[in-house]
């Protein structure tokens, strides 16, 4: 599920970084960060969305750095400040503008970074594969949030996807509008699953995943559910 685990990115500059994404709980991982920190001051711990896998470490992180935490849930908060839509978090004379991508979960962010012109995708874009819709996230808030990512990497000339797991992807127009083409595929082969007779989700996912190891049809199951729960909506 986090490919070959979670990238952590450190922005910023000379004198003061951000970090985004500390991870799991991992003493040795968050040891490492703080080696990359190298001195600098940490402006904030920034979180894409407050799944484990992203967020755990980042209390751990923070106070041992001696940063606030922010995050759109306040769950995930350690200070008095969030992060929402439109926000500008800076590191020195580096900028990091906050872009609400809800879908992967319902707070799911996206960070632009203008100086490298590249974006910061969390889970709504991966390096590799394709992005499963959490229960609590929402595949008609994925879509509206993908046709904005889309339309951003046009318009600014996006050069790259820093995705939350595996590989820098270098044609983010063309990265998204494989994803968007990729789940307008899924939905048909959903409605044409349920033609054919399926019932469930399971009936579903062995109709249409038949070519994915089994041992990642659970993801495949929540997908499909999303999918399911999209379609009762735009029936």
């Amino acid at each position: 599920m986090t490919l070959d685990g979670t990238n952590t990115w450190i922005v910023g500059g000379a004198d003061a970084v951000l970090v985004v994404d500390p991870g799991p709980d991992d003493e040795a991982h968050l040891r490492r960060v703080a080696e990359r920190v190298d001195g600098r001051r940490v402006t904030a711990v920034l979180l894409t969305h407050g799944h484990a896998d992203h967020s755990e470490g980042a209390g751990p992180l923070a106070r041992l750095l001696g940063a606030p935490v922010r995050a759109l849930d306040p769950r995930h908060r350690l200070g008095e400040e969030g992060l929402d839509d439109g926000d500008v978090v800076t590191a020195g004379d580096v900028e990091v503008r906050v872009v609400a991508t809800p879908g992967h979960s319902f707070d799911s962010l996206c960070f632009w970074l203008p100086g490298d012109r590249a974006m910061l995708t969390g889970d709504t874009v991966l390096g590799r594969g394709t992005t499963t819709i959490a229960p609590d996230g929402d595949l008609g808030d994925y879509l509206r949030s993908l046709d904005r990512l889309r339309q951003g990497a046009e318009m600014l000339e996006a050069t790259a996807l820093l995705p939350g797991h595996g590989p820098v992807l270098p044609d983010p127009a063309g990265v998204l509008n494989a994803y968007v083409v990729h789940r307008r595929m899924r939905l048909e082969q959903v409605r044409e699953a349920i033609r054919r007779g399926a019932r469930d989700t399971r009936e579903i996912v062995e109709m249409i995943y038949a070519d994915v190891d089994p041992a990642l049809w659970p993801a495949a199951e929540m997908s499909v559910a999303a999918q399911l729960d999209y379609l009762k909506t735009t029936l």
